[in-house]
């Protein structure tokens, strides 16, 4: 059936539920798509070893940190495994619906939201280092302690780190920045993200960290906008590198070799 609109007809789609919605997919979601079709298509047998990054993000035209997102995906579906000390070997394909339980395509890559959170939180620094109260730069304070406690005790500093950056953008007053910036720490509960922690972070990671923070609480104690933006920009550039060392730095691939 068609109709007629202006000097031409255009066809009636008898029936809309034919059509999807279009979805825009994340770019380490169409990096994985693709090595997962490889390997289903044996390209790579399973216990192989898969080409190192380096070489895997000039075959696609894409950078390191997106092929190292995409290859995370893939391990928390079942399709890889990361081996410390040697590489991302090709595993026994899982059952469809676990792959499908496991798959986040609306997960942010951790990569890519930390180097959003520099953009953001970099100007956050700023500006709490103009508005901030006492009250702001003691709770500020308040979770640096925390995070030292904790790190003490061999346990992971994670809601410290939070009420840390969660105090900052408090100070400036303006509940978009309050609520975006717990968006960033909600998107850290995402099993990428966990998987990332699990590789990654350890004890002398977090204790770099913790004097990334001191850096930024000095700045802001100064009121010292600049500065505070200077430091939380390091603060995530550090943050960055440290999730995307070789995979023999890895957490795993240190205990192993003690």
């Amino acid at each position: 059936m068609r109709v007629l609109i202006g000097l031409t007809t255009w066809p009636i789609i008898d029936n809309p539920m034919a059509l999807k919605i279009v979805e825009t997919q994340r770019l380490y979601r169409q990096i994985a798509d693709q090595l997962r079709a490889a390997i289903q298509a044996g390209e790579w047998q399973v216990g192989e070893r898969l080409p190192a990054e380096r070489d895997l993000a000039k075959q696609l035209g894409v950078s390191r940190p997106s092929v190292r997102e995409a290859l995370i995906a893939l391990e928390v579906e079942g399709y890889v495994e990361v081996r410390t000390g040697s590489g991302v070997y090709v595993l026994q394909a899982p059952p469809r619906s676990a792959a499908a339980s496991s798959a986040a395509p609306a997960e942010w890559g951790p990569l890519e939201l930390i180097r959003a959170r520099r953009v953001l939180e970099g100007e956050i620094a700023a500006i709490a280092a103009h508005a901030a109260k006492r009250k702001h730069i003691a709770d500020m304070a308040q979770a640096l302690d925390a995070m030292v406690a904790d790190a003490d005790n061999g346990v992971l500093p994670l809601q410290g780190d939070r009420d840390f950056h969660s105090a900052i953008v408090r100070a400036c007053g303006n509940s978009v920045l309050i609520d975006t910036v717990q968006r960033f720490w909600d998107a850290r509960r995402g099993p990428m993200f966990e998987r990332m922690i699990d590789h990654f972070e350890t004890p002398a990671s977090w204790n770099a960290a913790i004097n990334e923070h001191r850096k930024i609480l000095s700045a802001i104690r100064l009121h010292d906008a600049d500065q505070a933006r200077a430091a939380m920009h390091e603060h995530m550039d550090r943050s960055h590198t440290r999730f995307n060392v070789s995979w023999r730095l890895t957490k795993r691939s240190k205990e192993t070799s003690q």
